[in-house]
């Protein structure tokens, strides 16, 4: 009998899918800036999701065509944002006699009735930020993004700008443009401004929905797509396969 005792070949140990590859990366950046993790239900009911951000009732966001009503459980959706979760957290802090300053980032699931394309999918990604505390500005918001863009694109040269926009749980509220500069950055984002995301200061009655005392405490508060910054990033075309578990495509990264 003829025996191979030889080593086999090495086994691949797999490969980080590239949006956990960015969630972890986006988690350690704002780590090292002072913020915590937080996390909250997927499945959310109307006042988290929606009223307490100060969304109005007639708001289209509402509109069953943006939004997946549960059809048994009248009053719950699935969530469309993670901003549930700013809300969730200030009320778990006043509630356990702890008054701001809060910073914490929440990334995780989403979902919202549209159709699929090469640029929207019904489920995806996003990261919220918020900080609050006695004396946050736009300021801080906008050195806090710039940090960021820094470091997750690899030491490229950031410049940010705000251009004024309507969202209504930030008062004033803005839309963040980057420029971004360096060999790290693909070269069809490089030197070009890019709408990256919809940020502002948390408007006064959000935090009054919270229990936080709005007359004296103010913040920031900003949510960022990571499917598409996945494709800024790596110069993904289609945000469809970042959810297709192809192999060919997660082997990439």
């Amino acid at each position: 009998m003829d025996i191979n005792v030889g080593l086999s070949k090495a086994q691949s140990r797999g490969h980080i899918h590239p949006l956990s590859l960015l969630i972890r990366e986006a988690n350690d950046i704002f780590y090292r800036m002072g913020f915590s993790f937080a996390e909250g239900p997927l499945l959310e009911d109307e006042w988290h999701n929606f009223d307490a951000l100060n969304v109005p009732k007639d708001h289209p966001a509402r509109d069953m065509q943006d939004t997946f009503f549960i059809k048994d459980s009248p009053g719950m959706v699935l969530r469309t944002h993670t901003s549930n979760v700013q809300i969730r957290y200030m009320e778990e802090q006043i509630q356990k006699g702890i008054p701001p300053p809060y910073r914490i980032i929440v990334p995780g699931k989403v979902f919202r009735n549209e159709a699929t394309d090469m640029t929207h999918e019904a489920e995806f990604y996003q990261l919220e930020g918020l900080c609050v505390g006695k004396d946050i500005s736009l300021a801080h918001l906008k050195d806090t993004l710039a940090r960021f863009y820094q470091e997750i694109f690899k030491g490229a040269s950031v410049e940010v700008r705000f251009r004024p926009s309507y969202f209504p749980f930030v008062e004033p509220g803005v839309e963040v443009d980057a420029r971004l500069v360096g060999k790290q950055v693909p070269e069809k984002l490089r030197d070009k401004w890019i709408e990256m995301m919809g940020a502002g200061m948390v408007h006064p009655q959000v935090l009054k929905n919270a229990g936080v005392d709005h007359t004296t405490f103010q913040g920031f508060a900003f949510g960022m797509g990571l499917d598409r910054l996945a494709m800024l990033r790596w110069g993904i075309d289609d945000v469809r396969l970042m959810h297709s578990a192809d192999l060919r495509f997660v082997n990439q990264f």
